[in-house]
């Protein structure tokens, strides 16, 4: 599996592959020239390269340079796009039992599944790296939740794509964490304000090229504190990745480098009985099977 990261070290900021023994290969550290030229220090940039790109790095890993290799401990790992050139998309409501649970904490038990994806966003400042933290948020929320997700990384810019085109459109694949203001998200109908709260975004840990997943069927789950909350499978999506693409793109160009986020499955904190809502203290892991995890800590500031 190709893990394309983003990481810090006493050098700067730059792009590399941890390899299958925790190492990082340092694609900067690689020998300048032909398709990488140029996009080894940002993953816009990498992203931006396409195919060519891609192939170089995955041609690289499988066969790295002892001298571009650093070893595990001596750097730090970035959300894979630090700051995303536009905001987070997202979809809500895009799992059956997620869409009950949430109707039943307002009394309803006939749930109906929505007709099209309910797409909102979040700023691109929100998003922060894994082992992160996660404000509180006490005295402006009391109802701070957890929601893994599957995130989409678009590489080939399309606008109405076709639906049996889309996945042609994505660069890779992540884990994000959809942090919410329960309250702020009903105090304000619309989802934004209580979708981006500062910090509320953690998205990692690395990217996964796009052919080296089924997104349309792989485990889905999230651990608080070690407690299995959510678990689920992208197959049960209402609107798969396909479908989301394409409903997104219908008038609306999608570009490179652009993050989808598409939805949570059953097990929020707000709607278990009683709610199990973030506190302080409280570490958050988010699980995709053919990824890894996603791990940060709820802290008081």
């Amino acid at each position: 599996m190709t893990k394309l990261a983003t990481f810090a070290d006493a050098k700067g900021t730059r792009v590399g592959a941890v390899l299958p023994d925790g190492s990082m290969l340092d694609l900067s550290a690689v020998a300048p020239g032909g398709a990488l030229a140029g996009r080894t220090q940002d993953m816009l940039a990498l992203i931006d390269g396409g195919a060519a790109a891609l192939a170089a790095v995955e041609a690289l890993a499988a066969n790295p340079p002892a001298a571009a290799i650093l070893a595990a401990g001596g750097w730090t790992l970035l959300a894979p796009i630090p700051r995303p050139r536009r905001n987070v998309f997202c979809v809500g409501r895009n799992y059956m039992d997620h869409v009950a649970e949430g109707d039943r904490t307002r009394g309803i038990t006939n749930s109906e599944l929505p007709k099209f994806p309910q797409f909102f966003t979040k700023a691109p400042d929100t998003v922060i790296a894994p082992e992160d933290w996660i404000p509180a948020h006490k005295g402006v929320t009391e109802w701070l939740d957890y929601e893994v997700e599957l995130a989409a990384i678009i590489g080939t810019e399309g606008t109405d794509i076709p639906r049996e085109a889309a996945l042609d459109h994505v660069f890779g694949w992540t884990i994000g964490n959809d942090v919410t203001g329960r309250d702020l998200q009903r105090r304000y109908g619309q989802w934004f304000k209580g979708k981006s709260l500062d910090r509320s975004c953690p998205l990692g840990p690395w990217i996964v090229p796009a052919g080296e997943l089924d997104a349309l069927n792989t485990g889905i789950r999230c651990f608080v504190n070690g407690e299995k909350r959510q678990e689920s499978t992208t197959s049960k999506m209402i609107f798969d990745v396909r479908e989301i693409i394409h409903q997104l793109s219908i008038g609306f160009t999608l570009r490179p480098g652009d993050v989808i986020i598409t939805g949570t499955p059953e097990g929020v904190g707000y709607a278990m009985v009683p709610p199990k809502t973030l506190q302080p203290g409280d570490v958050i892991e988010c699980e995709i099977d053919g990824i890894g995890r996603l791990r940060n800590v709820v802290r008081a500031a």
